[in-house]
C-alpha cells in the first residue's frame, strides 16, 4: 500500500487546465450562472486546499484514470474563485455533495488554510449513507506515511492508498480453475486501484467500501471467507 506522492501527482499527464491557466483566460463563469444536470453522479467528491491547486488536475485525472467518476468545483462547474465565500457557491457545492457517493479529503500542509474544506468534510459527514476517506498528499516536509495517522478530527476516518488490484481478491475466486485464476491475478497485478484503510493491516477496496464494507485485518479475512465455503457448502 502506498499513500498519494506530490511529486508522482505532479508529473502525471492530464489534459485539465490549471486554475492560475483558466482565470487568466477568464474562464470561469459566475456562479450564479451555473446549470447543473440534477441525474449527475460522482463517485467521488474531491475536497481541497486552493492552495494545492497546482496538483490537483493531475490528482483528478488519476482517479479518473481508475474509472472513477470526480468532482472538482472549478474544472467541472467552472466556479469563479475558491477564494470568495458565497451562498450561491454554497448551494453548487451542496448539490454536487448530494450527487457523490464519497468525499475524498484531499489533507496537505495547505489543508488548515481552507475556507472550504472543514464546510464541505462537516456537511457531507452529516449526509445518510455517505462515506469520507482522507487522501493524505505526501510531501518530504509533512512526515505523511503508508500508516497514516490523522490529527484531531481527521483521526476519525479511514485512509485512502493506491495499490495493485489483486489485494482484493480474497472471497471473489474460490470457484476459479488454477490457470484462471493465475492469468486473473497476473493482469489484476498491472491494474493500480484505490483501498480504504483503517491501518496498515486492515483494507478494503474502494468499491466495497462504497458498498458498505469496512476493513478488515487478514484474521477476520480468513474468518469471514470460511464462513463464505461453509455457506457454499451447506447450498
Amino acid at each position: 500500500m502506498s499513500i498519494f506522492n506530490f511529486n508522482e501527482i505532479n508529473n502525471y499527464k492530464t489534459s485539465y487546465r490549471s486554475y492560475d491557466e483558466m482565470k487568466i483566460n477568464n474562464q470561469f463563469i459566475n456562479e450564479k450562472n451555473i446549470e447543473i444536470n440534477l441525474s449527475d453522479e460522482y463517485d467521488i467528491f474531491l475536497s481541497h486546499s486552493y492552495e494545492d491547486r497546482e496538483i490537483i488536475p493531475q490528482l483528478k485525472q488519476i482517479l479518473q484514470d481508475m474509472g472513477y467518476r470526480v468532482y472538482v468545483d472549478w474544472i467541472d462547474d467552472k466556479l469563479l474563485s475558491r477564494e470568495n465565500i458565497t451562498k450561491d457557491t454554497a448551494k453548487v457545492l451542496q448539490t454536487r455533495m448530494n450527487q457523490s457517493k464519497s468525499l475524498f479529503f484531499a489533507t496537505s500542509k495547505n489543508s488548515p488554510n481552507s475556507k472550504w474544506m472543514p464546510w464541505e468534510l462537516g456537511y457531507f459527514d452529516a449526509l445518510k449513507n455517505k462515506r469520507v476517506a482522507i487522501l493524505p498528499i505526501q510531501k518530504e516536509e509533512n512526515g505523511f506515511n503508508n500508516n497514516f495517522i490523522g490529527q484531531e478530527y481527521l483521526g476519525l476516518y479511514y485512509y485512502v492508498t493506491l495499490d495493485t488490484a489483486d489485494k482484493s481478491l480474497l472471497g471473489q475466486v474460490f470457484g476459479m480453475e488454477k490457470n484462471a485464476f493465475s492469468d486473473f491475478v497476473k493482469r489484476l497485478q498491472k491494474q493500480t486501484t484505490l483501498y480504504i484503510n483503517k491501518n496498515l493491516d486492515s483494507f478494503i477496496h474502494f468499491k466495497e467500501w462504497l458498498d458498505g464494507e469496512e476493513p478488515l485485518n487478514e484474521e477476520q479475512k480468513i474468518v469471514m471467507n470460511f464462513n463464505m465455503i461453509k455457506e457454499s457448502l451447506n447450498e
